[in-house]
């Protein structure tokens, strides 16, 4: 019998090194498909990069502290992780199919940056609207990008299951429907596995305000919710996207030797953690939240 292991996710690699989790999914890849596949991935990895360093034509660089490069970079790894899961269990997943999930996961959130000439407050005023606005910016940059004009149809609906106020993957079918769930999850417990997910929770406020979004009257008010609303993400999960995070054990299982869902892990742990500074009466919480440093707005 398997012994059971104590692990965490930043045991693998540190998920916030860009250069760590790019070599880590090019070998995840390689398992199941050709490194001339994973050239296309390369390629638009190297573009969001600079776009989020302020480096591509005719954007800025990226200044929303909680959907930042980092974010893309948790959400594209849980996909390949998943994805891998999937070939482990079910066999052969199709390899174009592949490879325009990872695309659609390091795109899913362009939106959030903005263009030259857009000077006014930063990327979060466009929280209610970055996915559409993620969507035309990879039809109007697909060709830098490199992307094929057949595929810009099948990576802009998989943007558009990322959307949390409607639920544009009723649309999908068949193998569409299972890539549009999976980039769906690991949006999910991509950002909430982050091990400064918590921290982070207090710039996604920030980004909240900015953007008019009702009900958020302070940064408490973020952390309460968030745990609020945990069930109803856990059940949006395993409901409409599957329990595709399932297959993310798989993948930690096989590769690792570690018979645990690490993602699942993680997330429960915030939750605790969560609930324990959401009961706490002294109303410190911020001192509670010290694996970043937090700098209190005014």
């Amino acid at each position: 019998m398997k012994a059971t292991k104590i692990n965490q996710l930043s045991h693998i690699i540190n998920h916030n090194n860009p250069d760590e989790v790019f070599n880590e999914a090019k070998k995840i890849f390689s398992y199941n498909y050709t490194n001339e596949s994973f050239l296309h991935i390369e390629q638009v990895y190297k573009m969001m990069y600079s776009l989020y360093n302020g480096s591509f034509p005719g954007y800025g660089c990226c200044n929303t502290e909680y959907h930042d490069f980092n974010h893309i970079n948790h959400v594209f790894l849980a996909t390949a992780r998943i994805i891998d899961g999937l070939n482990i269990t079910e066999g052969s997943f199709n390899e174009k199919k592949a490879v325009n999930l990872l695309i659609a996961s390091l795109l899913h959130d362009a939106g959030y940056i903005q263009e030259d000439n857009d000077i006014e407050g930063t990327g979060a005023k466009y929280t209610a609207t970055h996915v559409s606005r993620s969507v035309e910016f990879t039809k109007k940059n697909y060709k830098l990008l490199n992307l094929l004009d057949d595929d810009i149809p099948v990576i802009t609906s998989l943007i558009e299951c990322t959307c949390t106020t409607s639920d544009p993957i009723v649309n999908l079918s068949g193998e569409d429907y299972l890539c549009g769930a999976i980039l769906a999850t690991a949006d999910i417990i991509g950002q909430m596995s982050d091990r400064v997910y918590l921290e982070k929770l207090l710039f996604l406020y920030y980004e909240f305000v900015e953007a008019g979004i009702d009900g958020y009257n302070t940064a408490f008010d973020i952390l309460r919710k968030t745990h609020q609303f945990y069930k109803t993400t856990l059940d949006r999960l395993s409901g409409r996207f599957y329990a595709f995070y399932d297959l993310a054990k798989y993948h930690f299982d096989v590769r690792y030797n570690i018979d645990e869902n690490l993602y699942m892990t993680a997330i429960n742990n915030q939750m605790t953690y969560l609930k324990k500074i959401i009961d706490d009466t002294d109303g410190n919480f911020r001192n509670k939240l010290h694996r970043l440093n937090i700098q209190e707005k005014s």
